[in-house]
């Protein structure tokens, strides 16, 4: 079966449903991540930190959680997240640093 939905990575087109899963904390950096003012390195660390959190990598054509889409996938990801609101923003904040960090290595190539 085939789910409009299912993409190879989370997208960015689904970040707004996560938005009213979690506090105010999440809240502000899911607004943060949809506006104008978040640099492309940051957008990239939010999407990892789905990536990471729903198991992406691991996630195939003919799963379950495909199946199901991404959006829904992450949602759930994010709802089952056992950690506080503040320990998902550490964690987007160290994937920034990581994405800064791989950025500047492929530059200096």
């Amino acid at each position: 079966m085939y789910n409009s939905d299912t993409e190879l990575i989370f997208p960015l087109r689904a970040i707004s449903a996560l938005r009213d899963l979690r506090g105010e904390t999440w809240q502000a950096l899911v607004d943060y991540i949809q506006s104008s003012d978040a640099s492309a390195a940051e957008s990239a660390a939010f999407v990892l930190l789905v990536v990471r959190t729903s198991g992406c990598v691991a996630c195939n054509a003919d799963s379950f959680r495909a199946m199901r889409g991404c959006t829904q996938c992450a949602r759930q990801a994010i709802k089952r997240f056992r950690g506080s609101d503040s320990d998902l923003v550490a964690l987007y904040h160290q994937y920034v640093k990581e994405v800064l960090t791989y950025d500047e290595q492929q530059k200096s190539k």
